[in-house]
This record gives structure tokens, C-alpha cells and sequence, in this order.
């Protein structure tokens, strides 16, 4: 059993959207000075606050939070650089004495983090730009059938339900003529060791976190998620293409708010879409971080000071 009082290691918590994970890391940074450090690839977006579920005020006057909210909107940014970024922010907690808590569902991230990240080259803007065209042309599912013919390695590797995965591994073959399972065979050493750390990866029962997910996203639009989408209308930064405009809701809100349609179904939509992207979460960690102890925030016996 994890006893999380008894060193100074880092703390990793994974779970799919509305699982409770920042709860639970509000909870234990209380027990040990801990500092949370987000690795969610939509929550590092400035302009999602709300549909992002980005801490509010009161969870940021708890504890530290660091790299929330941090990325422009027309930026592409990378694993890489979310690599990057959080060995800073590592190096930063050092220095204050502070226990990194590093939390989210974005499984690249954790892989990245403890597993090591590939270098591949960056993606040359003519090929984002014939990617977004077959986009046009033949929707988001197009790649998948192109990579289950053309590189079926890493087809079998990656979630082909998820467009921006086939996406990329279709960009990254394109660009580079070499498999994006081959770029992944050759990776640096890991910045944070699994055995350095303590892992936790969040699982529940499916009834339990859909309905938490409807109620949440109900939530969201008290908390002004139809104002947010809006303000993404009148900057001029909205396109569903770009790395930055995933926040699940975002699309059907829009479409509602640009007259394409009703509000009831755009909300619907919006909790289809949320509860479909908690199963692909979940399989990634199922998949992914066997060996991460697993958490059941959804059982009423959970007790926080046993894995203290």
C-alpha cells in the first residue's frame, strides 16, 4: 500500500474527465505541501476556463496550481513542449520545497513524463494544411483507414477512435516517411521514472461517472460556458481544426450559437461527446498504467488516509 507521508516523491493522478482527481489532489496536497501541476492538454489553454473544468478560484486559494491556462490559442502545443515545461516547473517546486501533484487525463502526457518522449520532427505547416483539406473533404475519420492500410503498426497501437491521434500519426508519416511507432521506439530516458513516483489512476463504475459528467456539464453552462464559446466567435480564434478548439462542448455549443442548431440538442450532443472521450480515457489507462495503483473515488468507503 502507497504511504504517501513517508518520502518526498512526486505524485501522478490519472483519471478520465469528472472523475474527482483534482478533488483528491486539493486532499493530499493539504497532507503534504503539495503543489498541483496540470497535465491536461485543453486545460493549458487560455481561452478555456469553464469548458476545460480548469480549477476555479477557490481550488487555486488551496494550494499552488501551475501550468493552467498558460498557452495561447493559436498555438500547437506539443507533448514536447508540455515536457519541457513541467521539468521547469519540477525544478521550481525543488526550490520552494514544494511536492509536485501532478494531475490529469491526458495519457500522452503520462507516458511522455514516465516513459520518455520520441523526438519527432516538427510537422511542416504544407502538411497541417493538406491534413485540414482531407478533413474538409472526407471528415475526421479519414485517417484511420489510411493508416490501418499504410502503417499498421502504429494503427494497432494508437486510439483510432480519437481523430487528433490518427491525425498526427498520419502527419508525422507523411512528413517524415518513417512510422510514428518507429519515432516512438526511439526514445530519450524517461524525466520521471514510474519507480520514482507514486502513481494512482483513478476507476469507477460507468453509471456513476456519466452521471457526473451530465451534471458537471450542466454546471458548466450556469458557469458561463455559452459565454465563453461566444467569446471564441468574436476573437476571431475559433477553428475546429486547431489543436486548441477539443474542449469537449465546444463545437455543439457553437453550432448552437451560430443558428445550426437547437440548444437542447447541442447540450445533448455536448454530454454524448463527454461521456464517449471518459471511455477512451478509461481504455488509455486501462491499457497503459496496469501497473499504477488504482483508486475507486466512486466507492463511498473511500478512505484518503490509507494511502497517506
Amino acid at each position: 500500500m502507497t504511504a504517501l507521508l513517508s518520502d518526498t516523491k512526486s505524485i501522478l493522478i490519472a483519471g478520465p474527465t469528472a472523475s474527482g482527481k483534482s478533488s483528491l489532489a486539493i486532499e493530499i496536497a493539504k497532507h503534504v505541501n503539495g503543489a498541483i501541476i496540470n497535465a491536461d492538454a485543453l486545460q493549458v489553454y487560455e481561452g478555456w476556463s469553464v469548458l476545460s473544468a480548469r480549477p476555479p478560484q477557490e481550488d487555486l486559494e488551496q494550494c499552488p496550481h501551475y501550468m493552467y491556462g498558460h498557452v495561447a490559442m493559436d498555438h500547437a502545443y506539443s507533448a514536447g513542449e508540455w515536457l519541457r515545461d513541467i521539468q521547469k516547473q519540477l525544478d521550481i517546486c525543488a526550490e520552494r520545497k514544494e511536492r509536485p501533484i501532478i494531475v490529469g487525463g491526458t495519457g500522452l502526457y503520462f507516458s511522455s513524463l514516465t516513459q520518455g518522449l520520441a523526438h519527432i520532427p516538427d510537422v511542416p505547416a504544407s502538411v497541417r494544411a493538406e491534413a485540414d483539406q482531407m478533413i474538409s473533404d472526407h471528415g475526421r475519420n479519414v485517417f484511420a483507414s489510411i493508416l490501418e492500410n499504410e502503417d499498421p503498426e502504429t494503427y494497432a497501437r494508437i486510439d483510432v477512435q480519437n481523430p487528433a491521434r490518427t491525425q498526427r500519426a498520419w502527419e508525422v508519416l507523411r512528413a517524415t516517411g518513417i512510422s510514428l511507432s518507429r519515432w516512438q521506439d526511439e526514445t530519450d530516458a524517461p524525466l520521471l521514472a514510474e519507480n520514482d513516483a507514486h502513481l494512482f489512476s483513478l476507476i469507477s463504475e460507468t453509471d456513476w461517472l456519466n452521471e457526473r459528467i451530465d451534471r458537471r456539464f450542466d454546471i458548466m453552462l450556469e458557469l458561463g460556458a455559452l459565454e465563453e464559446c461566444q467569446v471564441a466567435i468574436d476573437a476571431g480564434w475559433w477553428d475546429e481544426n486547431q489543436p486548441s478548439c477539443k474542449a469537449i462542448g465546444a463545437k455543439e455549443l457553437i453550432s448552437y450559437l451560430q443558428g445550426d442548431m437547437d440548444l437542447t440538442d447541442a447540450i445533448e450532443a455536448a454530454k454524448l461527446q463527454s461521456r464517449r472521450y471518459a471511455k477512451r480515457q478509461r481504455t488509455w489507462f486501462r491499457g497503459r498504467m496496469k501497473d499504477w495503483q488504482k483508486l475507486h473515488l466512486s466507492d463511498s468507503k473511500f478512505d484518503l488516509t490509507k494511502i497517506l
